[in-house]
């Protein structure tokens, strides 16, 4: 369950390119990464102020991959309408809004994070290897053998 945040309502304002969803989404990539590498905050501390400790850290590549995993977990193959919807159209986005939410104080950055992180192929190569998955899934459960006309008729 989320609550609505006011100050993530007022990053949407500055820049309505993203909805408020993409970044609530954003937030869930970020611990769900930070967990997935061993880097979880307490809960004492806001996912903006885990993010800029160096042992809570996460570099754009791999929140990138937090992002990609999260949404094929949660989204399936609907992932990128989804993204869309929101208006995210590239990974750069994902890079924008983290600078809106770092100038916005509700996350932080390193001197090494840049926003040009262009790892288009991160989320390509995962969508491709979930269809790869699923087509693989549907192979062996499909029937050996076509069925003829009658079998598939009924009768």
């Amino acid at each position: 369950m989320s609550f609505f945040k006011p100050e993530l309502a007022e990053v949407v304002e500055r820049d309505p390119r993203f909805s408020y969803e993409a970044y609530e989404f954003l937030f869930q990539a970020l611990l769900h990464t930070q967990k997935r590498l061993g880097r979880e905050p307490s809960p004492a501390l806001s996912a903006g102020e885990a993010a800029g400790e160096p042992k809570h850290h996460v570099s754009g590549p791999e929140l990138l991959e937090g992002v990609r995993m999260l949404a094929l977990q949660e989204f399936g193959l609907m992932a990128r309408t989804v993204f869309r919807m929101w208006g995210i159209a590239r990974t750069d986005d994902f890079g924008d809004m983290v600078f809106n939410l770092v100038e916005a104080g509700l996350m932080s950055k390193t001197d090494e994070d840049r926003k040009e992180v262009g790892m288009l192929t991160v989320l390509r190569q995962g969508w491709a290897d979930k269809i790869k998955e699923l087509d693989k899934r549907y192979q062996k459960s499909a029937p050996r053998e076509p069925m003829d006309k009658a079998e598939f008729d009924g009768h």
